[in-house]
């Protein structure tokens, strides 16, 4: 059988390891699959051994893309498996990741969707309809969806979307001031209910004369 004569780190920040057999280099591995594995100098590996290795490797290596992804920001389940086959791995592989980040907590399409509403409440708020959208599009199931965006008030989240918007626009042409706060609610995804009630508040705050559209 072939025997280790040399474990050699790579240089950079991707922790991985030359493996030479028999005094050529033969393959690579992850610095964490080589300390976990125990591999040493004069250990003689079967081809068997080498391709579980391997086998053992890339799944390491999707498990290390799969922390990456998740370092930014929290993922859905659907949107991580989509950027892992983006990156070549294979759908077994990819399985087997996801099943051992949803086990840890790390994968959670229900916190997942509580994040993602929570943040575009705070940051820049929408109806329920685009915030739905948003989630189906992220893969997440009908159910949850549901669950999630029912908590949002809608005229709560139009006026707190306008409220800036309303600050640059003209205070003293309520035409001019109505449409371009009704088209940017309109792509916020607020009905025309919505909309006609938060314009007609906002412009009577400006101490305009009153208007009664709802």
């Amino acid at each position: 059988m072939p025997i280790i004569t040399a474990i050699r780190k790579t240089r950079g920040g991707n922790q991985r390891c030359k493996i030479s057999l028999d005094g050529k280099e033969f393959f690579s591995l992850s610095l964490k699959v080589c300390e976990r594995e125990g591999l040493k100098v004069d250990q003689d590996l079967s081809s068997s051994q080498i391709e579980t290795l391997k086998l053992i490797d890339n799944c390491q290596s999707c498990y290390e893309a799969a922390m990456g992804y998740l370092s930014y920001r929290p993922r859905s389940q659907s949107e991580l498996a989509q950027k892992l086959v983006r990156r070549g791995f294979c759908s077994q592989d990819i399985d087997s990741i996801l099943a051992k980040l949803k086990e840890q907590g790390l994968v959670n399409d229900q916190a997942f969707a509580q994040f993602w509403n929570d943040n575009r409440q705070s940051f820049r708020p929408r109806s329920r309809s685009l915030t739905s959208l948003e989630l189906k599009r992220k893969g997440i199931s009908s159910e949850i969806i549901e669950t999630v965006v029912s908590t949002v008030d809608e005229v709560d989240s139009a006026y707190r979307a306008a409220e800036t918007k309303a600050k640059n626009l003209p205070k003293d042409n309520y035409h001019i001031f109505r449409q371009r706060l009704s088209q940017f609610l309109l792509r916020r995804g607020f009905s025309y209910e919505v909309i006609s009630r938060t314009v007609s508040l906002l412009w009577n705050e400006y101490g305009n004369d009153p208007i009664d559209e709802f």
